[in-house]
């Protein structure tokens, strides 16, 4: 008897067994291949699991002699016992599965003459005479589609490498390639394989002659077409369909049809346009007509001087580029109206002839205040009129719109007032989450569109004198999209597989095979290769088999192509990870051992410790189907080496990991929480032990931030000790021990108390403590659920207790730790304890004051409560998969205060919630329960109940659990991606459906990396990232990405098992953004003239750069100088500045620009002069004491001075004054060193030691020439003789040092002279 294995037919189980008919056709079988059956490899159903005697329904496995042999499908005696619904499920696939063209089932029939394996005949059971029923053919047809299981090639570069493999399209130009006619024309096409590809091109189906064209060349190790028009040529000649080849020996792949077209921006007709001439109140609608283009222009309208035209519910642009005025107002004639037009490939704006309006009216002044008036109309004379529409014509319209793109439907309406415009859908409503209203609700745009958004849809239009509607009728239409699209198959010698393109639209498209660029139907035959419709099933494959397969499937909206491979590896095992591992783990900790591991065909993996030869599998070990083993709790006698052996036909290889078990890091010592007065010394101690070969660190947290060591505490291996506490200590301090590998920590609180008042008596001042430990405990009152306890307290130690803490111990399930049963206050020693049935207690007593807690009682005597049923259940109770086909049930188990009575236990019931089948139970001891053989994440209702041997508990709820997931099926599809600027883009997906998911859909991810730069020989990092979406949108933002890039994207569908297949690789390009700051700014000053400045190219160039701006500016103390602007070029990372003044610093700004705009800026100021520091010391020296005194004894001295030089002035002769009291006196100045004074006429001298200001001008004094401004009046006095006899007041003194400010500090002998 022959049987057919065929993997995931229709799911984990419910699938219906054939009975084995008596066929003398059906040949004895061989023995079973360890890695999967195929067409040759047949063993008897005794040695499948699932299948034979006693076997059940949820075998995969279906006897062919059954379905071939007597003509009929007939479920075995075993298989009758199937429920209902798995049977109806089985029937509902065969029939959709019936209709299959007839053509299809008619070459299945036909191979029946040769037997399915032309190498076996007699082997493979022929058809019956009688005519089977199509669905016999259907279920065959289901079984041959669940064949074989493609190859992973890892992504090893060296396995790449060195494995052969037919051509991979990787780039190509889109669909519809529009080119600017300025520019070179690229076609791009590029492949991977190996060896590598070569190409050719088509051109309108025709062999495209690339050697014969000068203008036309091919990138080297690209297919990518480059059409050069710098020495002369149209590009218009080159439009047309274009294809690319890309072959190698194995096979060949074809892009898509690419239609190259030229763009267009043709010159608007030129014409003169008469006033147009309306009257007030009337509709009008001026049109546009912009010349056609390709791609269509965007058109605005805008005024002959280019203002913008105000756009509102009465005046608005439609979809079309025409201007609609729903009535016409005075205040349009204002202004005249233009339509002009921006062509997108050349960036040219096109403006028609202006329209110029000529309003006739009954109101003939424009009185702006009746704007504004609530009777705007019947205030200007203007008739009110009932709404109709200016577009579309008529009371009904149709539209069609394909699916996934945006619908939008119109309506402008005239009347008087202006109409409201409000949109309505027959029979339902407007889908709210891709709905949205434009142009003033005039415009309603669906997004997205799909089948379910075609119906009727009507637009309401209303004012106060009456409403009319227009109903349009949409329908969807849909270009083929995919359902499954083929993928790369990779298999090993006389494996099986299949090739599905499955692609959907409207109306349904049709589906054409090729092989390496040829209709598979004048290919020569394989054998080995069927056709059932959309799917190519491969038989036996051999190393000839390698090929290339394209799928196109179309309609009249367009086509899908997809290329895959298929590819016939023989590779013997190969192991990817590195040789000799060390691999050091924790006692007691789960851990895995991988071992990474290829071949073809897929190798068998086996685990073997200190090379024994026993396998490693089951008990303390499980090995996943990837090779990695887990141990599932680590032992000491665990450690070891542990050598991996992968096996196939070919060959085998093998690692070993080296596994080292070291002693878990714990603190034996823990800090205790203390209470501490201000000002006194605390210890917090920690000891730790840990494995000696491990390097430990302790470290500590306060308030679970890290704890700085400051000068007022101390550090050491096993405490921490703080001195002088103060009220900032307070709070917990966690003690961390960690190694490499592991850590562990222990927190303690510490309360700081404040000072206490000044003691009134002895006993107060006397040093306080903890208390000592309670004693002598017995309990009295013994009841069933309670009892008393009594304790004696112990001393004080001059410090009241507060509380009592009283915990308790039980020796069934946790013996030995003691738990909290209740607090009573300092002034109490009994208590009565409400107790819980069926616990064995020992009580404890702790005292507490202000200093600390005592150290806890000695136990007292033990007392059993008597038993009883539980009075609850566990709590926590959830239901999750942890594998796809199973339900693990968990709960909080109850603790001993809650257990009422001996051998405590769990009812776990569970049942599918949506069929209401009888509960399932078992009685489970520990905390868990793992239901098995579950479908796929379908909901359960749980409960579990707690019973004892005293009775049940009360009646558990029920909680909803999930049985576990499987990874999602299907990707996000019709992937929109959106630049919205240079750092972000705007993306779109459709909504996969419920049951592809297969579990929980948690988010919907994108990956995302940067491919490369558009500037040349700029390194970027390929690293990939992740941006998540939450399961109800549809839509999201990327950011902080790089402008100026090349990026790709992927989304999946993620649940809990993980992600997804991927979704069709996007390819987008940021555009240009602003530069990042120059790197490494530098300000040197080699001397007091020059400033040099010197900087690096910015980091990130985010665009081509155009130069860099410098702004400097002088400023001295809080005085600026004028801001100077410099540009650069981007060559240029030099500049010398040129001072103007020694004193003055410089500040710099040092900003790079792209096209886009100046980058963030740098900002850097030229060093401090070196006279500036000696300035710093005179101001230092100037606010001494000493200072002070002497410099006014020294005033004292130089006023005497001044009175007798005064008075011998006024006896005697006439000669010019000058004074010099404000100057900053240099020390070089001989006269001024010994305090002499220089009387001079040169009044236009400038003041040695004066400052230069900001723009090197010199300030000059005020002129001396003046004797008015030494007088005390307006006027001056002089003597008889003529002689001056003014003096210096007080005010002038004032004036004149304000007036001679200097930014320098004062220098000694400036104070002189002002004191004097």
């Amino acid at each position: 008897m022959r049987w057919l294995a065929a993997r995931g037919a229709a799911g984990d189980s419910g699938e219906v067994a054939a009975t084995a008919a008596d066929s003398t056709d059906c040949a004895p079988s061989r023995s079973p291949s360890p890695r999967r059956l195929n067409w040759r490899e047949a063993s008897h159903s005794s040695l499948i699991p699932g299948t034979g005697r006693g076997g059940n329904c949820t075998g995969r496995l279906i006897d062919l002699c059954a379905a071939w042999g007597p003509g009929a499908f007939l479920p075995s005696a075993h298989c009758r016992r199937a429920t209902p619904g798995a049977v109806r499920k089985r029937l509902k696939e065969v029939e959709e599965l019936s209709s299959i063209p007839k053509a299809h089932v008619e070459q299945l029939e036909r191979a029946r003459a040769r037997g399915l394996g032309s190498r076996e005949r007699g082997l493979v059971p022929r058809m019956a005479r009688q005519q089977p029923p199509p669905w016999v053919h259907a279920a065959f047809l289901l079984l041959l589609l669940s064949l074989g299981g493609a190859i992973e090639i890892p992504m090893d570069p060296s396995i790449q490498n060195e494995l052969t493999q037919p051509p991979t399209i990787t780039k190509q130009s889109v669909k519809d390639h529009i080119v600017d006619p300025r520019d070179n024309i690229l076609i791009e096409c590029e492949a991977k394989g190996n060896p590598a590809p070569s190409f050719h091109w088509t051109r309108n189906s025709r062999f495209f002659n690339i050697a014969k064209d000068p203008r036309v060349s091919m990138r080297r190790r690209s297919g990518t077409l480059v059409i050069d028009f710098r020495s002369g040529g149209r590009p218009e000649e080159y439009e047309g369909e274009y294809q690319c080849f890309a072959r190698n020996k194995f096979g060949t792949a074809l892009s898509n049809r690419i239609r190259l077209q030229v763009s267009k921006s043709p010159l608007w007709p030129k014409e003169n346009l008469d006033p147009v001439v309306v009257q007030e109140g009337a509709p009008l609608t001026l049109q546009c007509n912009p010349p056609p283009g390709l791609p269509s222009p965007v058109i605005f309208w805008m005024s002959s001087s280019m203002e913008p035209i105000t756009q509102d519910k009465r005046v608005s642009q439609g979809h079309n580029g025409d201007l609609y005025f729903s009535n016409v107002m005075l205040q349009d004639m204002q202004t005249d109206y233009s339509c002009n037009a921006r062509f997108h490939f050349t960036h040219t704006i096109q403006q028609k002839n202006p329209f110029t309006l000529k309003v006739l009216t009954n109101h003939p002044y424009n009185d702006s205040s009746l704007r504004n008036h609530p009777d705007m109309y019947s205030a200007r004379g203007v008739a009110e009129r009932t709404p109709s529409f200016m577009y579309p014509q008529g009371t009904s319209s149709s539209q069609m719109v394909l699916r996934g793109m945006d619908l939008l439907l119109e309506c402008i309406a005239s009347g008087v007032p202006t109409p409201d415009i409000a949109w309505y859908k027959k029979g339902g409503d407007l889908p709210s989450d891709k709905a949205k209203f434009e142009n003033f609700n005039k415009a309603l745009r669906i997004t997205n569109v799909s089948e379910e958004d075609s119906g009727e849809y009507f637009c309401l239009a209303s004012n106060k004198m009456g409403s009319i509607r227009h109903t349009i009728s949409v329908r969807v239409k849909a270009a083929p999209y995919w359902l499954d699209e083929p993928k790369n198959l990779i298999l090993a010698p006389g494996e099986d597989g299949r090739l599905v393109c499955r692609a959907n639209g409207n109306p349904k498209p049709t589906v054409q095979w090729m092989v390496n660029g040829e209709p598979l139907q004048s290919a020569p035959p394989n054998p080995n290769r069927e056709v059932a419709g959309d799917t190519i099933i491969f038989r036996d494959t051999q190393i000839s088999s390698r090929a290339v397969y394209q799928c196109n499937t179309s309609n009249e909206h367009g086509y899908l192509l997809a290329n895959a491979f298929v590819s016939v590896l023989d590779v013997p095992p190969r192991m990817l990870s590195p040789r000799n591992q060390l691999m050091r783990v924790i006692l007691y900790n789960r851990t895995r051992l991988d071992c990474p591991f290829f071949g073809s065909p897929i190798p068998t993996l086996r685990w073997f410790k200190n090379g024994q030869g026993s396998n490693l599998d089951g008990g303390n070990y499980h090995v996943y189907e990837n090779g990695s083993l887990e141990i599932k709790m680590i032992r000491k006698e665990d450690q070891g080496i542990y050598t991996c052996v992968a096996t196939n036909i070919l060959g085998k290889a093998e690692n070993q990991v080296r596994l080292e078990v070291k002693d878990p890091t714990r603190i034996f010592r823990m800090p205790e929480d203390q209470v501490a007065k201000r000002g006194t010394a605390v210890q917090l101690e920690c000891r730790v032990k840990h494995d000696p070969s491990l390097r430990l660190t302790v470290s500590w947290l306060k308030d679970d931030e890290p704890l700085y060591i400051g000068n007022r505490m101390k550090k050491e291996d096993d405490s921490l000790t703080i001195f002088g506490v103060a009220e900032r200590d307070q709070g917990s301090y966690t003690c961390v021990a960690s190694t490499e590998l592991d850590q562990d920590l222990a927190k303690a609180y510490l309360t700081v108390l404040a000072d206490q008042a000044t003691p009134t008596n002895r006993l107060a001042a006397l040093p306080k403590g903890r208390p000592d430990r309670p004693r002598d405990l017995e309990l009295t009152d013994l009841a069933e659920r309670s009892v008393r306890l009594t304790w004696i307290p112990g001393d004080d130690n001059n410090s009241p207790i507060t509380d009592y803490i009283v915990q308790f111990e039980e020796d069934q399930f946790q013996p030995g730790v003691w738990h909290d049963h209740s607090k009573f206050p300092g002034s109490v020693n009994s208590a009565v304890l409400q107790l819980s049935p069926y616990v064995n207690y020992q009580f404890r007593v702790i005292a507490i004051n202000e200093v600390g807690s005592s150290h806890p009682s000695l136990p007292s005597e033990r007392y059993r409560t008597s038993g009883a049923p539980p009075e609850s259940n566990p709590s926590d109770v959830k239901g999750e998969g942890t594998r796809k086909n199973n339900m693990e049930i968990t709960w909080t188990p109850m603790n001993a205060t809650s257990a009422f009575g001996p051998n405590l236990r769990y009812i776990v019931k569970w049942r599918r919630r949506e069929t209401r089948e009888t509960w399932n139970n078992v009685t489970v001891w520990g905390s868990r329960y793992v239901v098995g053989q579950t479908p796929v994440y379908v909901p359960y209702e749980i409960r579990v109940q707690a019973e004892n041997d005293f009775g049940k508990g009360p009646e558990p709820d029920t909680v909803i659990g999930y049985s576990g997931e499987d990874y999602p099926r299907a990707a996000p599809t019709d992937v929109k991606v959106r630049v919205m600027n240079s750092t972000a883009i705007g993306l779109q997906w459709n909504r996969v459906y419920s049951d592809t998911v297969q579990g929980q859909l948690r988010e919907y991810r994108a990956y995302y990396w940067r491919e490369s730069s558009l500037l040349k020989n700029l390194w970027v990092s390929q690293k990939r990232q992740q941006a998540s979406f939450s399961s109800d949108r549809t839509r999201g933002v990327v950011g902080r990405l790089f402008p100026y890039s090349n990026y790709k994207l992927e989304m999946v569908v993620v649940n809990g098992r993980g992600d997804g297949p991927r979704s069709e690789t996007k390819e987008f390009t940021t555009p240009e953004g602003v530069p990042s700051a120059p790197r490494r700014f530098r300000v040197r000053q080699p001397n007091l003239e020059t400033i040099n400045l010197e900087w690096d190219h910015p980091e990130h160039p985010n665009g081509i750069l155009t130069g860099y701006t410098l702004k400097y500016v002088a400023f001295n103390g809080t005085k600026l100088g004028k801001q100077i602007a410099e540009n650069f070029s981007p060559n240029q990372t030099k500049f010398s500045v040129q001072r103007s003044d020694p004193v003055s610093r410089y500040r710099f700004t040092l900003s790079a620009r792209t096209q886009v705009g100046s980058g963030e800026a740098v900002t850097e100021e030229s060093p401090a002069p070196p006279n500036e520091a000696y300035t710093n010391n005179q101001a230092d020296i100037a606010t001494q004491g000493w200072f002070i005194g002497l410099m006014c004894a020294i005033a004292l001295l130089v006023l005497i001075l001044l009175i007798v030089c005064f008075i011998k002035r006024s006896r005697g002769g006439k000669y010019p004054v000058r004074e010099k009291k404000d100057v900053p006196l240099g020390p070089e100045d001989p006269k001024e060193e010994d305090g002499s004074f220089d009387y001079s006429d040169e009044d236009n001298k400038p003041l040695q030691g004066s400052q230069t200001s900001l723009d090197g001008t010199i300030k000059q004094q005020e002129s001396d020439d003046s004797l008015v401004d030494y007088g005390e009046g307006g006027e001056g006095q002089f003597n008889e003789d003529g002689s001056f006899i003014g003096q210096y007041t007080v005010k002038k003194d004032k004036e004149e040092t304000e007036g001679n400010e200097s930014s320098e500090a004062t220098s000694p002998v400036n104070a002189i002279y002002s004191l004097a």
